[in-house]
């Protein structure tokens, strides 16, 4: 099958299908709702299911029980919809039980705006529920990287047994774009008949696995929180990803940005070169693990001057930019919240601004 046009949410349901995941548990809300809207067409055409839940916390623990049963499940919804399912995505780690869910970031906090944003950079990668644990965050600049990047999360969540959320803004979810299906990305479960609750006479096993999450032995919690760490550091060893872009020059300015985001700068940064001012960018395809050292290396660059984290967020990225330059140079701060996008000519006037400082210092400046 060669390339076809769809739209970024419909596009996110068939990569799920052509990844081998057959059940999706959702409740709508704006801007993804065309996910459901397009599985509870599309699943029946391949033997799947599609049930709406009366509430996101209702679909979280209808997630929870298909991943304890070792099937490959997920669910997609935006900002408001996440908080409601942070409950139930601590328990689905606790019980390192592989799922994927997908948020289609909204403007907030509370009910905020259906416009696109940045702004659930903390609730993803920094825990939105409550414990010790860790999500693997994804992060799309287009609706092609999308797919690609909702096929590889199953396995990823199975090899770790532990959820990964793809995150990625409202444009993404809207916009059109020709994509294909990769075919070696679909794939099937592993070996979930060593952990999954799927029935003893199902195992051909005299043992049974039980799914838990709660232990009060302060010790056996302790160490069931060291191996969850554990894997969360095998994470940040071998699941780092990121794109350069423009580091082969001897750039003044140091962007790094992330989906849809990273592509206006990309066009910032095309033009600024024209005019004759280098600046470079690292975009983070992981946000968690967050490219540290390549951003530590990029921001080291002798010809660097500073570090701007660009953003639809108030800079809830700046402080792991920070965490990975070290203080080897200046961090800066521009983006806007609410559902307006940055144009490229905004970004140019804001970077040249920060590079022509004469005692750049570390400041978190906004767009006004």
């Amino acid at each position: 099958m060669g390339k076809v046009l769809m739209k970024g949410n419909e596009a996110i349901g068939e990569a799920a299908i052509r990844a081998g995941c057959l059940n999706y548990f959702a409740y709508p809300i704006t801007p993804q709702s065309e996910v459901a809207e397009y599985l509870s067409r599309r699943l029946p055409e391949v033997g799947g299911v599609f049930l709406q839940g009366e509430s996101e916390v209702a679909v979280s623990y209808m997630i929870f029980g298909a991943a304890a049963c070792g099937e490959r499940v997920f669910t997609t919804s935006s900002s408001p919809g996440i908080s409601l399912m942070s409950e139930g995505i601590s328990y689905i780690a606790a019980a390192q039980c592989p799922a994927v869910f997908v948020n289609i970031m909204r403007g907030g906090p509370g009910l905020g705006g259906i416009l696109p944003s940045q702004a659930d950079y903390f609730q993803a990668t920094k825990g939105g529920g409550h414990g010790d644990y860790r999500l693997l965050v994804m992060a799309p600049a287009g609706v092609q990287e999308a797919v690609e990047m909702v096929m590889r999360a199953f396995p990823l969540a199975e090899e770790y047994r532990n959820p990964v959320i793809i995150l990625g803004d409202g444009l993404i979810g809207q916009m059109m774009e020709p994509v294909e299906f990769p075919d070696h990305l679909s794939s099937k479960p592993s070996n979930k008949d060593e952990w999954a609750t799927n029935g003893m006479a199902t195992r051909k096993s005299g043992r049974p696995n039980i799914v838990r999450t709660l232990i009060l032995d302060p010790n056996t919690l302790n160490e069931h929180n060291l191996h969850l760490k554990e894997k969360y550091e095998r994470m940040k060893r071998d699941e780092v990803r990121y794109e350069p872009y423009n580091l082969e020059a001897d750039y003044r300015g140091l962007i790094v940005s992330y989906g849809t985001m990273s592509r206006v700068c990309r066009s910032a940064i095309d033009a600024l070169k024209e005019q004759g001012v280098e600046v470079g960018m690292v975009r983070p395809q992981t946000l968690f693990p967050f490219p540290e050292k390549a951003i530590e290396e990029a921001a080291s660059k002798e010809s660097c001057e500073v570090v701007v984290s660009i953003e639809m967020s108030m800079g809830q990225m700046v402080e792991d930019v920070e965490r990975s330059v070290r203080g080897r140079r200046p961090v800066e701060w521009y983006g806007t919240c609410g559902g307006d996008v940055p144009t490229p000519e905004e970004i140019m006037e804001a970077m040249k601004s920060f590079m022509s400082s004469e005692s750049p210092h570390l400041v978190h400046s906004s767009t006004g």
